[in-house]
């Protein structure tokens, strides 16, 4: 048992300085330090529509939005812009799979409309930056 406990604990020494490595995010105004991060699906979708029609679709659609974040606004919560216009997008820490993003980067962002009684958001499921 002595022998059980002492190896946990080498472990967990030898894999702390694994979970504090640098683990991507949002990089621009109001930008704070984020959680670790997920895998997921990585590449392109070219039914990307615009936040300007996202804003007429359903509660719970799925969309696809091609622009850039401007600015961090709340704890999760991201203004997204493109040419038709802004919206608010929700970023769960863990969506950033290790990716740093600044204002100046094209990002392509997959999710749900969000509605509320008094607002649009998009609660983001996954997020990955665009080659120009």
């Amino acid at each position: 048992m002595k022998k059980f406990a002492a190896m946990a604990a080498v472990l967990a020494l030898c894999t702390a300085p694994a979970f504090a490595a640098d683990q991507g995010g949002f990089n621009g105004p109001n930008a704070t330090q984020n959680a670790a991060q997920n895998g997921g699906f990585k590449g392109p979708n070219s039914s990307a529509i615009t936040v300007e029609n996202a804003k007429k679709l359903n509660d719970d659609a799925p969309v696809t939005l091609r622009g850039t974040l401007v600015e961090r606004v709340g704890d999760e919560l991201y203004l997204f812009k493109d040419a038709s216009g802004t919206i608010n997008v929700d970023i769960d820490d863990k969506r950033w799979n290790g990716v740093t993003i600044t204002p100046q980067d094209t990002v392509e962002i997959q999710g749900e409309v969000d509605k509320g009684r008094n607002s649009i958001e998009i609660d983001v499921k996954h997020i990955n930056k665009v080659a120009k």
